[in-house]
């Protein structure tokens, strides 16, 4: 009798009474199928685990670009910041001071003057308290030509301390009878700027 023919006469309900050479190989087919079974499902395993360390890995990474990024930054970062504290004081430096204000006022008028121009109205306003400045709007009227308009305008901005013009309006007035050149008016608000006391800026908090 044949392999084969045990193998077809053989009692599943009976495994003890199979021969001895098949019990070894269903014994054997069976250990190794439990073996592969079990080294399968530690692979699949260790598979996933390896996944989930290496996108952490990833994300560390990522995260450590991130912070040397930072790091090689942080040292121009702190060089702009001294940059800007310094033009900060800078500005600062040229607000006036209480006593100072009547001489910009003063460089102010010599500025239109000195440009040709005619002042109608030279009218410095209330002042209007900041954090930790104060605005001092100037309400100026001259009369002049588009040349010395410029030379004021530009002078201002020469000035040592800070002033800005806002809210230019310009109309034409009449012809000058000595050189025959339209004159014109102009009306602008200039406002200069104060630095505040330090008790001062205690009264606006």
């Amino acid at each position: 009798m044949s392999f084969v023919d045990d193998l077809s006469n053989l009692d599943p309900n009976n495994p003890g009474l199979w021969p001895k050479a098949i019990q070894i190989v269903i014994f054997l087919l069976l250990f190794f199928a439990l073996l592969f079974a079990g080294w399968k499902f530690d692979i699949t395993k260790k598979r996933d685990e390896l996944a989930v360390l290496e996108r952490q890995e990833h994300e560390r990474i990522d995260i450590l670009k991130v912070r040397q990024k930072k790091a090689a930054n942080l040292n121009a970062l702190k060089e702009q910041m001294k940059e800007m504290e310094i033009s900060f004081g800078d500005m600062v430096r040229q607000l006036p001071n209480q006593t100072e204000v009547a001489g910009l006022l003063v460089d102010i008028s010599q500025t239109g003057l000195g440009a040709g121009l005619e002042f109608k109205l030279f009218e410095p306003k209330g002042e209007i308290p900041k954090e930790f400045y104060a605005v001092l709007p100037i309400s100026i009227s001259v009369v002049g030509d588009y040349h010395q308009f410029g030379e004021f305008i530009s002078g201002l901005a020469q000035l040592p301390r800070i002033v800005t013009t806002h809210e230019i309006n310009i109309n034409s007035k009449k012809l000058n009878a000595a050189t025959g050149i339209p004159l014109l008016e102009m009306k602008t608000i200039a406002k200069t700027y104060r630095a505040l006391e330090e008790n001062e800026e205690g009264e606006n908090e």
